[in-house]
């Protein structure tokens, strides 16, 4: 007999991963991964055809562990930002561009001074930087304008998997509020920020329909259905972005902070109302319950420490062994390897401070590991700025907590515990349970209250730790003190020419 599953989807950076669980309550039946080609910032681009590949084989390896399971419902999350062009046919005229892809930069910048950092944040709840898709979109107008000929439809990388799925362009407000062109406190798209890039194009047209975080984006066609293995009564969600869906498949509540250490560094937490920051350091981004996900994102997580594993020739175990070893002492990192998206900085590089010819390995690998550290609580703190209550439990998820030294670090700049949650694949269990609450015309919330992961082991400050004064000279070294007064460009145009 056969049991009911649903799956949960996360297409990132670095691969696809999938999860098969019970419709029943969400227990794990199986779990596979696909890697996706690698990428190297500045120019990051990947073939959309490679995630659909990846999505496949993950797919079948999960469903084969699985055993006789029929799958009722699917909903992917993906990474944020990336923009798939489609030509008149659905096909893909290039690879996309990722969210850490700083070519588009200087596009970026000039459409912030035309349209204005506070315009911006009061129409989409943010000021985009050259992750967002706006800029990429900019972009290949500026450098391949006989691409941008061909362009009839902007999806994201979520929103492409769904279409290969479905046949249909959709994505979800969660994920289209990493845009800049979606006003998450509306649900409405603000198509007049790209009529600057081209005030001839119908942007209208090439947007995919949003949907609800509770509503169907349709049924598996045939070829996909064949491809998978499954039905083509197979319901798949609206989806959404990949930071949305982990703080759903945690189920956290306002007031909860959830730390991600991946490919990039993330804070968020959950609010009922929308937020927008002036300073540009807070995205006012919706979640997957129809409230907001307050988040702050930095360019350089894993790649920092996966550095200095390297230069001090030592693998991921023995530099957090380092890091913790290290005395109060020793150098400062800014950690901008890549550049940076919090602060708004893609041309920086990474500076060492404070070095001496006493600094130890230990010292240095506890540098390596506060600069990922330090620019996220620097992100609470821009949180906590707005208003938001950020009182609640802190978690820490994504490859990076498994390092000690990461989670310790972190527990002792905050001051307070940081809880590691039950579960290895927070993004694909928020994919989970969407699907879940499609399939079962139920509240995406309630399902992702009653399957809140248990608390495996809670992490708390070392006594007598000088975080505090390491954390303030951080900030000093980074030169970040302007995120907390920063004053946002004026439009070169008056307020009137972009209604509200």
């Amino acid at each position: 007999m056969s049991v009911s599953a649903v799956v949960g989807v996360d297409s990132s950076t670095q691969s696809c991963k999938v999860e098969f669980r019970e419709l029943d309550g969400g227990r794990l039946l199986a779990r596979a991964s696909a890697a996706h080609p690698p990428t190297e910032p500045p120019v990051s681009e990947q073939d959309p055809e490679s995630w659909w590949q990846a999505f496949v084989r993950a797919f079948r390896r999960a469903r084969a562990e699985a055993g006789a399971v029929r799958v009722e419902a699917i909903s992917i999350a993906g990474q944020c930002h990336g923009f798939v062009p489609l030509d008149a046919a659905g096909r893909v005229i290039r690879p996309a561009k990722l969210w850490n892809d700083t070519t588009a930069a200087p596009e970026l910048s000039a459409l912030v001074d035309e349209i204005g950092a506070r315009r911006f944040v009061e129409t989409t709840g943010s000021i985009p930087t050259a992750a967002f898709t706006i800029a990429k979109v900019a972009w290949l107008r500026a450098h391949e304008p006989q691409h941008f000929a061909r362009l009839r439809t902007i999806l994201l990388p979520h929103d492409y998997l769904g279409y290969r799925l479905t046949g249909r362009y959709a994505t979800d407000r969660s994920d289209a509020s990493g845009t800049g062109y979606f006003d998450p406190s509306r649900n409405a798209y603000r198509p007049e920020h790209l009529a600057r890039i081209d005030d001839r194009a119908d942007w209208e047209s090439m947007l995919p329909e949003v949907l609800p975080p509770d509503s169907s984006a349709g049924t598996v066609r045939a070829a996909a259905a064949e491809a998978l293995g499954i039905g083509t009564d197979t319901v798949v969600g609206a989806g959404g972005g990949d930071q949305h869906a982990s703080a759903l498949g945690l189920g956290i509540e306002a007031g909860e902070l959830v730390f991600s250490f991946g490919t990039s560094g993330v804070v968020v937490t959950t609010t009922p109302e929308p937020v927008r920051d002036l300073s540009g350091a807070v995205s006012g981004t919706a979640d997957l319950t129809g409230g907001f996900l307050p988040l702050v994102c930095t360019l350089n997580a894993a790649k920092v420490t996966d550095t200095f594993a390297r230069l001090l020739g030592v693998d991921h175990t023995d530099l957090s062994r380092l890091a913790l070893d290290a005395d109060d002492d020793g150098p400062v990192l800014a950690a901008f390897l890549d550049g940076e998206r919090t602060p708004d900085r893609p041309h920086a590089s990474g500076l060492l401070a404070d070095l001496t010819p006493s600094a130890t390995r230990e010292q240095l690998a506890r540098a390596a590991v506060e600069g990922v550290v330090f620019g996220l609580v620097g992100g609470a703190t821009a949180i906590s700025r707005l208003g938001c209550d950020t009182d609640g439990a802190v978690f820490a998820i994504g490859g990076g907590a498994r390092s000690e030294a990461t989670v310790r670090l972190l527990a002792e700049a905050l001051g307070r515990p940081v809880e590691l949650a039950r579960t290895a694949e927070p993004v694909a269990r928020g994919a989970a349970v969407q699907a879940a609450a499609v399939r079962l015309g139920a509240e995406v919330a309630r399902i992702g209250e009653a399957w809140r992961p248990a608390v495996d082991r809670s992490v708390s400050p070392r006594p007598g730790r000088a975080a505090a004064r390491r954390y303030a000279r951080y900030r000093e070294v980074a030169a970040v003190t302007d995120l907390d007064a920063a004053a946002p460009r004026e439009s070169r145009d008056d307020a009137t020419l972009l209604p509200r």
